[in-house]
């Protein structure tokens, strides 16, 4: 069952939309402005974010921004009247996946909710825990200032844990994500993994690195940021 955030400010056609799609089996949580919205995505894990742009508080591009900024991944769905190329294009550029123009379809919303649910957000431009940074667009690595420099294997690895971060990734999943269908002898991971840790946490005091026995692999600092 997929679980939305639909952010609108009119209540009648949030409800509209809302009981669509608990007709379709995806629960929809609501909020009524931008700070709200915002709330929510901090408490929840999200499959869909549903997004209108004029939203009382923050609106809809400013919030956009302020998640991918986070180093939010969840896809986002913009739905607002502005039907103009260049609003299209903002929205874009503030790092939404997709946009849809009031009036739709409701079959067409739960058709794009799906084809998103499927993936995350590739408009995520950087990755954070705790001092740690990774610029996807830069193509840098930074803690606590310094930079970092990772091999490309060691960047994917990271990467992967990043943007799962700071849940667990098995080691299958890890390695599925890094080598796909050609992985390598089963030392290659360990060796890679070491050197990963070196780079990232032999510098510093807090570790961010973690091997989580029987389950797999994780970066989270101490506070679980």
């Amino acid at each position: 069952m997929l679980n939305v955030l639909l952010i609108e400010d009119d209540f009648d056609f949030a409800e509209t939309v809302g009981d669509y799609l608990e007709l379709e089996s995806i629960v929809c949580d609501y909020a009524s402005n931008g700070v709200a919205g915002l709330q929510l995505v901090g408490e929840n894990a999200y499959d869909v974010i549903l997004l209108d742009l004029n939203l009382p508080r923050l609106d809809g591009l400013s919030l956009c921004e302020r998640l991918r900024a986070a180093g939010n991944d969840t896809p986002i769905l913009m739905l607002t009247a502005r039907d103009r190329l260049d609003d299209k294009l903002a929205g874009f550029e503030a790092g939404t996946d997709d946009y849809l123009v009031k009036p739709f379809e409701l079959k067409e919303l739960v058709v794009r909710i799906h084809a998103l649910a499927k993936r995350r957000s590739g408009q995520i431009r950087v990755l954070r825990c705790g001092d740690l940074e990774m610029n996807l667009k830069e193509g840098s690595v930074v803690r606590a200032g310094r930079g970092i420099r990772l091999s490309p294997t060691g960047w994917k690895i990271l990467e992967t844990l990043l943007r799962a971060s700071p849940a667990v990734v098995s080691r299958q999943k890890l390695m599925d994500a890094v080598w796909g269908e050609t992985p390598p002898d089963s030392n290659s991971l360990k060796v890679h993994l070491f050197n990963l840790r070196k780079a990232v946490d032999g510098p510093f005091a807090m570790p961010l690195l973690h091997t989580v026995p029987g389950k797999g692999f994780a970066v989270k600092a101490e506070d679980g940021s």
